[in-house]
């Protein structure tokens, strides 16, 4: 199976880096990219194959802030919505979920990320294709987002080259511990006695799978540090 997306971007660069992480997922297909609001709704209204998911940045030149959104929530609800923005306010957040997107990315992307969210929609499909009744798990499931629990991080049998049962325990204990502000790299290598880059590369690996994130956050000397926190 495979999924169609639609990528609403103003900046060039930032859709085809966009554009890149889709492609580079097994599954999915880019569509097209559009620069305004004006021309996300003239695709959707030809008659051609209408996009899966919809990749949309909050700050669209022509389009005053979800005013796109709405519209195409309330034209398009077979449509899924993605969220690619800078926005932070609490108000747009708050708004957008309540237009009911599927998920909400803050810029710089990272690959990691989207790919995660591509592979919980394709889970999501999935799901209800094969459902014809739901039990409450399943709703829980949906309503949940199919992230990962941490029993199921753990007891995987088998991980990618170079990440090994016994030190991904130890650094899961580490953000357990550190929960409430999170770790660095840095923070993390010291407290398990492993290299700042081999605790990155752990860490990296438990975003992939959906079981932690990581915000820029700015230390006492001014400078950003990737904070990594349990989900």
């Amino acid at each position: 199976m495979n999924y169609d997306v639609l990528i609403v971007e103003d900046d060039f660069r930032v859709a085809e880096i966009n554009r890149r992480f889709i492609e580079e997922k097994e599954g999915f297909s880019v569509l097209g990219i559009c620069k305004t609001g004006a021309e996300a709704l003239a695709f959707l209204k030809e008659d051609n194959k209408k996009p899966d998911i919809l990749l949309l940045d909050v700050y669209i030149p022509d389009v005053h802030g979800l005013e796109l959104l709405w519209t195409i929530r309330t034209e398009y609800k077979e449509i899924e919505i993605i969220m690619l923005t800078a926005a932070k306010e609490v108000e747009t957040v708050q708004e957008a979920m309540r237009a009911g997107i599927f998920d909400y990315m803050i810029k710089p992307l990272e690959q990691t990320r989207v790919h995660s969210s591509l592979d919980r929609y394709k889970q999501k499909q999935q799901l209800l294709a094969k459902q014809q009744e739901f039990t409450q798990d399943d709703i829980d499931q949906l309503r949940e987002g199919f992230l990962p629990q941490k029993k199921e991080v753990a007891e995987q049998n088998e991980f990618p080259k170079g990440i090994d049962r016994y030190t991904l325990d130890k650094v899961i204990l580490v953000l357990e511990k550190n929960k409430a502000n999170g770790v660095t790299a840095v923070e993390g290598a010291k407290q398990i006695g492993a290299s700042r880059s081999t605790v990155r590369r752990y860490l990296e690996y438990l975003i992939s799978t959906g079981f932690i994130k990581a915000e820029m956050k700015y230390g006492d000397v001014g400078r950003p540090e990737r904070r990594y926190f349990l989900l």
